[in-house]
């Protein structure tokens, strides 16, 4: 498979008609983001009960969320002749509702960037950092003067993509995955000077 570069990458809203794609996509991302440990059973449990093509038409009606898409153009050697998804993004407006990452945001209003997920061929290809680009711009057109995320202490490949784009530890939380509580870092990124 040849890898996206970034000029040929579009990054657009995502529409319901993208819930099926969202679902598979977030499927095979999201096992990218959890932690060694974390087992093939967990993994499932966590995408049936957060990633299926309901749950993502869910958080498209949803007011207060805003879901970008990266896309290849379409592989003419392909059948269906449709852009692939290579990531996804998703933003929740609103106080943050982990209390742990409450205390730590510095700003209001805050926007928290809930899921970046970029398949794993398209790592190292621009794809990532275009949806961020993208992904901050959407947060500074709705108004907030923070972007903050979680992300699991042990993903250090992430914790280095976050921050090359801005963001700086600024606390700590707790996720659960299977059972089990994992430490995450809040990260931080002031969209407006304090």
């Amino acid at each position: 498979m040849t890898q996206s570069t970034a000029s040929a990458v579009r990054i657009r809203p995502a529409t319901m008609t993208d819930a099926a794609a969202l679902a598979s996509l977030a499927a095979a991302t999201f096992p990218l983001a959890c932690p060694p440990h974390t087992t093939p059973e967990a993994i499932a449990d966590f995408i049936a009960r957060n990633f299926g093509v309901e749950h993502f038409e869910g958080y498209l009606a949803d007011p207060d969320r805003i879901l970008l898409v990266a896309e290849a153009p379409a592989d003419p050697a392909e059948a269906s002749g449709h852009p692939r998804l290579l990531g996804y993004t998703m933003l929740i407006g609103g106080e943050p509702g982990d209390p742990d990452a409450a205390s730590a945001v510095t700003a209001r209003p805050a926007i928290e960037l809930s899921k970046v997920y970029v398949l794993a061929e398209s790592h190292g290809t621009g794809a990532g950092a275009a949806l961020m680009r993208a992904s901050l711009d959407a947060a500074r057109a709705a108004g907030a003067a923070t972007v903050w995320l979680g992300v699991n202490e042990e993903n250090a490949r992430a914790i280095a993509f976050y921050e090359r784009h801005g963001f700086a530890k600024v606390g700590d939380k707790h996720f659960v995955v299977g059972g089990r509580v994992e430490d995450d870092w809040v990260m931080e990124h002031p969209l407006v000077a304090p």
